[in-house]
């Protein structure tokens, strides 16, 4: 993650800006008062659904039951599900 600080990020903000939304990168940028971290908005959305999911009470042992029969080849086609081919 660049970092970089608040001067050099507002004199090159818009580049910033572009760089969060086309390439989601993500610059740390510090100031005196305090640090903060730019990303574009369907990141941090990412980011935070991600976080919920993974607090979800049970979330941890229902997605490794999921990866267990995965690896015993325990699943069923989208087919057999939706009766419908992908």
């Amino acid at each position: 993650m660049p970092s970089l600080t608040a001067t050099a990020a507002r004199k090159d903000f818009f580049e910033i800006v572009k760089d969060a939304t086309e390439k989601h990168a993500t610059y740390h940028i510090h100031h005196r008062k305090g640090d903060v971290v730019l990303m574009a908005e369907s990141e941090y959305t990412s980011l935070i659904e991600t976080l919920e999911l993974l607090s979800a009470p049970g979330f941890k042992e229902r997605f490794e039951q999921a990866q267990q029969e995965v690896e015993r080849g325990d699943t069923v086609s989208f087919d057999d599900v939706f009766g419908e081919s992908l």
